[in-house]
């Protein structure tokens, strides 16, 4: 696996591309072909790829406050993007966009990490998915799920791959079984940053939800 790895390895930049991609076709199929899945199959594979990014912008960074601000400022930023592309009107509470959820897994691993009993740990995951669903975030409580078993197994790679892959079946097995093809690249990960456009990732997902409504609009 190592020698695969050195050979076919991928950086967080060009994971995090891999990931924007497929979350693009997702959210086109969503909003301007809801009729075709092969869309929605293809943009399975993002939110996995997300969540192990979390974990290791999580591990790697040098200041955790700043991290949360960032993943909330543009949580709010985004909602309205987010809220104009899949439900059609400018502000609707029924679902939140999946900044939020990103935001509540930093959270999460943050507790962990001060954790150190069992029990008390698995109190505060089941606290955090309690809170993804009464916030109502995009992929709620098993998004939380997928994050903490993502951190809690971060250096054992074959059972986090395993997880991953559990988690895509178990999860609306029917589409996000797909999304288990996102263990590969999450396989090859070689642990390098790679080109650093860090603001670029966040400022797209608004964006490209604004073009989308846009261009759905323009469509009718």
């Amino acid at each position: 696996m190592e020698w695969i790895r050195n050979k076919f390895g991928l950086t967080t930049f060009q994971l995090k591309c891999i990931a924007i991609i497929s979350m693009v076709v997702d959210h086109t199929g969503a909003v301007l072909f809801p009729g075709s899945m092969l869309f929605r199959y293809i943009g399975r594979i993002a939110f996995p790829i997300f969540c192990f990014l979390l974990v290791e912008g999580f591990i790697h960074t040098s200041d955790i406050r700043r991290y949360m601000a960032r993943l909330l400022i543009f949580a709010f930023v985004s909602e309205l993007p987010y809220d104009l592309a899949f439900r059609g009107t400018l502000l609707e509470f029924g679902y939140q966009n999946v900044f939020f959820t990103l935001f509540l897994g930093v959270v999460l691993m943050y507790v962990l990490q001060k954790a150190a009993e069992w029990p008390v740990k698995a109190i505060e995951v089941l606290l955090v998915m309690w809170l993804a669903e009464v916030l109502k975030t995009d992929y709620g409580s098993q998004g939380i799920l997928l994050i903490a078993a993502f951190f809690l197994l971060h250096d054992r790679l074959w059972m986090k791959l395993a997880a991953g892959t559990a988690w895509c079946f178990i999860w609306n097995g029917a589409v996000q079984k797909y999304g288990a093809l996102a263990m590969v690249p999450i396989a090859l990960y070689n642990g390098e940053r790679g080109r650093s456009m860090k603001y670029f990732f966040y400022a797209f997902y608004p964006l490209h939800l604004l073009l989308l409504y846009g261009i759905a609009r323009w469509m009718i």
